[in-house]
């Protein structure tokens, strides 16, 4: 199954980033870009998105691009994640840009950077360091 594909798949089983409207944006090798359009039920009071989402996607991604690097029927699972939040993600979007630091035959290690359109360009809203298990992935529905 072709690495985007398999994404797309994953993405649309799991409860939050069906319901967040996670979309994936590109996948290869150690790498994977989400979205999220914004939408009322993703902001904090102040009509930014909120911290979990932020954080939530960045999660995501750092699954998508440590699985990406992995051998067939294996997958990444969240262990650890560090977020810091840099500036009010207020645009009418998120996209967060995973990379994989490291790949090995137990623990992956994945650095994201999430961003949001900006007047002048995009930006960087949080940074976040995600380490990950890696399992057997499970059967997914045909």
């Amino acid at each position: 199954m072709a690495l985007d594909a398999m994404l797309q798949k994953v993405n649309a089983l799991t409860g939050f980033t069906n319901a967040a409207g996670v979309e994936v944006v590109s996948a290869e090798s150690g790498r994977a870009q989400l979205s999220v359009a914004k939408k009322p039920e993703l902001l904090q009071f102040n009509g930014f998105f909120h911290g979990g989402v932020v954080s939530g996607l960045a999660d995501h991604a750092a699954g998508a691009a440590a699985t990406t690097a992995l051998p067939p029927g294996k997958i990444a699972v969240t262990v650890g994640l560090h977020v810091n939040f840099l500036a009010p993600a207020n645009g009418p979007s998120l996209l967060a840009s995973a990379r994989t630091l490291q790949a090995g035959s137990t623990l992956c290690v994945v650095a994201v950077e999430v961003t949001t359109p900006g007047r002048d360009g995009p930006v960087l809203c949080a940074v976040a360091t995600v380490t990950l298990r890696v399992v057997d992935m499970p059967s997914l529905p045909a």
